[in-house]
Protein backbone atom coordinates (compact mmCIF):
# COMPACT_ATOMS: atom_id res chain seq x y z
CA UNK A 1 0.00 0.00 0.00
CA UNK A 2 1.33 3.54 -0.46
CA UNK A 3 1.89 6.20 1.42
CA UNK A 4 -1.53 8.22 0.27
CA UNK A 5 -3.73 5.58 1.05
CA UNK A 6 -2.20 3.79 4.36
CA UNK A 7 -2.59 8.12 5.51
CA UNK A 8 -6.51 7.76 3.97
CA UNK A 9 -6.62 4.26 5.98
CA UNK A 10 -5.30 5.84 8.92
CA UNK A 11 -7.52 8.67 8.98
CA UNK A 12 -10.66 6.73 8.31
CA UNK A 13 -9.41 4.02 11.29
CA UNK A 14 -8.93 7.15 13.65
CA UNK A 15 -12.42 8.91 13.02
CA UNK A 16 -10.41 11.82 11.72
CA UNK A 17 -13.00 13.98 8.75
CA UNK A 18 -10.44 16.52 8.23
CA UNK A 19 -7.82 15.12 5.88
CA UNK A 20 -7.30 16.43 2.39
CA UNK A 21 -9.44 15.65 -0.30
CA UNK A 22 -7.84 13.65 -3.16
CA UNK A 23 -7.86 16.66 -5.96
CA UNK A 24 -6.51 18.95 -3.02
CA UNK A 25 -3.79 16.18 -2.31
CA UNK A 26 -2.90 15.73 -6.33
CA UNK A 27 -1.97 19.55 -6.51
CA UNK A 28 0.23 19.07 -3.37
CA UNK A 29 1.96 16.40 -5.00
CA UNK A 30 2.22 18.03 -8.52
CA UNK A 31 3.69 21.07 -6.75
CA UNK A 32 6.37 19.39 -4.30
CA UNK A 33 7.37 18.26 -7.72
CA UNK A 34 8.35 21.25 -8.36
CA UNK A 35 10.24 22.48 -5.64
CA UNK A 36 14.09 23.31 -5.74
CA UNK A 37 16.78 20.87 -4.72
CA UNK A 38 17.73 21.74 -1.13
CA UNK A 39 14.25 23.44 -0.98
CA UNK A 40 11.96 23.15 2.27
CA UNK A 41 8.19 21.85 2.44
CA UNK A 42 6.21 22.77 5.46
CA UNK A 43 2.53 21.52 6.26
CA UNK A 44 0.79 23.38 8.91
CA UNK A 45 -1.71 20.74 10.67
CA UNK A 46 -0.57 17.37 9.97
CA UNK A 47 -3.38 15.27 11.17
CA UNK A 48 -3.60 11.97 10.60
CA UNK A 49 -0.78 12.53 7.53
CA UNK A 50 -2.83 12.37 4.45
CA UNK A 51 -0.99 15.93 3.20
CA UNK A 52 2.53 14.69 4.19
CA UNK A 53 2.24 11.99 2.34
CA UNK A 54 0.27 13.48 -0.69
CA UNK A 55 3.87 16.36 -0.67
CA UNK A 56 6.28 12.83 -0.35
CA UNK A 57 4.38 11.34 -2.93
CA UNK A 58 4.63 14.57 -5.13
CA UNK A 59 8.45 14.11 -4.17
CA UNK A 60 9.17 10.28 -6.09
CA UNK A 61 12.43 9.15 -4.96
CA UNK A 62 14.14 12.50 -4.07
CA UNK A 63 15.76 13.01 -0.94
CA UNK A 64 17.38 16.52 -1.16
CA UNK A 65 14.18 18.18 -0.08
CA UNK A 66 13.21 18.68 3.57
CA UNK A 67 9.29 18.20 4.82
CA UNK A 68 8.09 19.55 8.10
CA UNK A 69 5.07 18.43 9.34
CA UNK A 70 3.15 20.30 12.48
CA UNK A 71 0.53 19.20 14.75
CA UNK A 72 -0.28 21.05 17.59
CA UNK A 73 -2.95 17.78 18.64
CA UNK A 74 -0.48 14.97 20.16
CA UNK A 75 -3.29 12.38 20.13
CA UNK A 76 -3.22 13.35 16.11
CA UNK A 77 0.29 13.69 15.59
CA UNK A 78 0.80 10.43 16.76
CA UNK A 79 -1.84 8.54 14.51
CA UNK A 80 0.13 10.36 11.72
CA UNK A 81 3.38 9.19 13.25
CA UNK A 82 2.54 5.57 12.81
CA UNK A 83 3.81 5.38 9.41
CA UNK A 84 7.57 4.82 8.76
CA UNK A 85 8.05 7.73 6.65
CA UNK A 86 11.74 9.25 4.59
CA UNK A 87 14.43 10.35 7.13
CA UNK A 88 13.73 13.99 5.33
CA UNK A 89 10.24 14.15 6.88
CA UNK A 90 10.18 15.99 10.15
CA UNK A 91 7.00 15.52 11.85
CA UNK A 92 6.99 17.95 15.31
CA UNK A 93 4.40 18.38 17.58
CA UNK A 94 3.99 22.33 18.09
CA UNK A 95 2.47 25.54 18.37
CA UNK A 96 2.44 26.68 14.46
CA UNK A 97 2.51 30.07 15.80
CA UNK A 98 5.59 29.83 18.14
CA UNK A 99 7.22 27.76 14.99
CA UNK A 100 6.35 30.48 12.16
CA UNK A 101 7.73 33.02 14.40
CA UNK A 102 11.38 31.94 13.57
CA UNK A 103 10.72 30.75 10.12
CA UNK A 104 11.10 33.73 8.03
CA UNK A 105 12.00 33.27 4.60
CA UNK A 106 12.51 29.85 5.19
CA UNK A 107 10.15 27.66 2.80
CA UNK A 108 9.48 27.38 -0.98
CA UNK A 109 6.32 25.29 -0.17
CA UNK A 110 3.67 25.51 2.48
CA UNK A 111 0.05 23.91 2.82
CA UNK A 112 -1.72 25.89 5.88
CA UNK A 113 -4.28 23.25 6.70
CA UNK A 114 -4.93 24.32 10.48
CA UNK A 115 -6.24 27.30 12.18
CA UNK A 116 -2.40 27.84 13.36
CA UNK A 117 -1.17 29.88 10.57
CA UNK A 118 -4.41 30.38 8.89
CA UNK A 119 -7.42 31.89 10.34
CA UNK A 120 -4.49 32.87 13.00
CA UNK A 121 -1.32 34.29 12.39
CA UNK A 122 -1.65 34.10 8.70
CA UNK A 123 0.42 37.06 8.45
CA UNK A 124 3.57 34.64 9.55
CA UNK A 125 2.84 31.98 7.34
CA UNK A 126 3.45 34.43 5.00
CA UNK A 127 6.35 35.80 5.89
CA UNK A 128 7.91 31.79 6.13
CA UNK A 129 7.63 32.17 2.27
CA UNK A 130 11.08 32.37 0.25
CA UNK A 131 10.68 34.50 -2.66
CA UNK A 132 8.94 32.53 -5.82
CA UNK A 133 7.78 30.24 -2.36
CA UNK A 134 4.16 29.10 -3.16
CA UNK A 135 1.43 28.83 -0.74
CA UNK A 136 -1.71 26.96 -0.45
CA UNK A 137 -4.82 27.25 1.64
CA UNK A 138 -7.60 25.32 1.40
CA UNK A 139 -10.98 24.95 2.88
CA UNK A 140 -11.78 28.14 1.34
CA UNK A 141 -15.20 27.62 -0.46
CA UNK A 142 -18.11 28.41 1.87
CA UNK A 143 -20.18 25.73 2.97
CA UNK A 144 -23.72 26.57 4.25
CA UNK A 145 -23.62 25.01 7.54
CA UNK A 146 -20.96 26.16 9.10
CA UNK A 147 -21.24 28.30 11.94
CA UNK A 148 -21.35 32.07 11.09
CA UNK A 149 -18.37 33.20 12.72
CA UNK A 150 -16.45 30.29 10.54
CA UNK A 151 -17.31 31.75 7.58
CA UNK A 152 -16.51 35.06 8.15
CA UNK A 153 -12.77 33.40 9.18
CA UNK A 154 -12.86 31.50 6.09
CA UNK A 155 -13.52 34.91 4.14
CA UNK A 156 -10.69 37.51 6.01
CA UNK A 157 -8.01 34.54 5.22
CA UNK A 158 -9.23 34.85 1.35
CA UNK A 159 -9.45 38.49 1.12
CA UNK A 160 -5.97 38.55 3.04
CA UNK A 161 -4.81 36.09 0.21
CA UNK A 162 -6.07 37.77 -2.40
CA UNK A 163 -5.48 41.21 -1.87
CA UNK A 164 -1.70 40.73 -0.49
CA UNK A 165 0.65 43.02 -1.71
CA UNK A 166 3.37 40.59 -1.85
CA UNK A 167 1.40 37.47 -3.20
CA UNK A 168 -0.26 36.65 -6.43
CA UNK A 169 -2.99 34.50 -5.61
CA UNK A 170 -5.65 32.70 -7.35
CA UNK A 171 -8.93 31.10 -6.12
CA UNK A 172 -9.18 27.46 -7.10
CA UNK A 173 -12.86 25.87 -7.60
CA UNK A 174 -10.88 22.64 -6.32
CA UNK A 175 -11.62 19.64 -4.02
CA UNK A 176 -12.82 22.44 -0.75
CA UNK A 177 -12.01 25.31 -2.71
CA UNK A 178 -8.40 26.49 -2.27
CA UNK A 179 -6.24 29.68 -2.41
CA UNK A 180 -3.10 29.05 -4.31
CA UNK A 181 -0.33 32.40 -3.69
CA UNK A 182 3.53 33.01 -4.62
CA UNK A 183 5.25 34.73 -3.17
CA UNK A 184 6.78 37.70 -5.62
Amino acid sequence: MNLVDAAYDRAGASDFPMSCERPVGQLLAALAAGVRPGGNILELGTGAGVGVAWLVSGLGERTDVTVTSIELDPERAAVAAKETWPSYVDLRVADALTFLATAAGAFDLIFADAQGGKSEGLDLTIAALRPRGILVVDDMRTVEDWPEEFKVRQDGVRRTLVEHPHLVSVELDHGSGMVLSTHR
